[in-house]
């Protein structure tokens, strides 16, 4: 049974969705991916640890770039969720 494509942790261009069609969930596009993943996660911490330290502090100016750091963030969480859902769906 084909599994279903992949949603891979970066946009194409446009920002359209990028997608892995493979049968091997352990080949190297997946399991860069994955790292990919889990970096995106681990930044995406860093940003929110970040924010509840400044934002207290903080002077207006300096809380757009904060802003566009933790959306960019927040987009990319919800499309490793979007994949991962995905993939967990597909197993059932």
């Amino acid at each position: 049974m084909p599994q279903e494509p992949r949603l891979l942790p970066r946009s194409g261009p446009g920002g359209k969705h990028c997608y892995l069609v493979t049968d091997d969930d352990g080949g190297p596009v997946s399991r860069c991916a994955d790292v990919t993943e889990s970096i995106q996660l681990d930044m995406g911490q860093e940003l929110v640890d970040h924010a509840l330290a400044l934002l207290p502090h903080t002077q207006p100016g300096d809380l757009r770039y904060l802003a566009e750091r933790l959306t960019e963030a927040l987009r990319d969480a919800l499309r490793i969720a979007e994949s991962r859902g995905r993939r967990l769906n597909h197993l059932n």
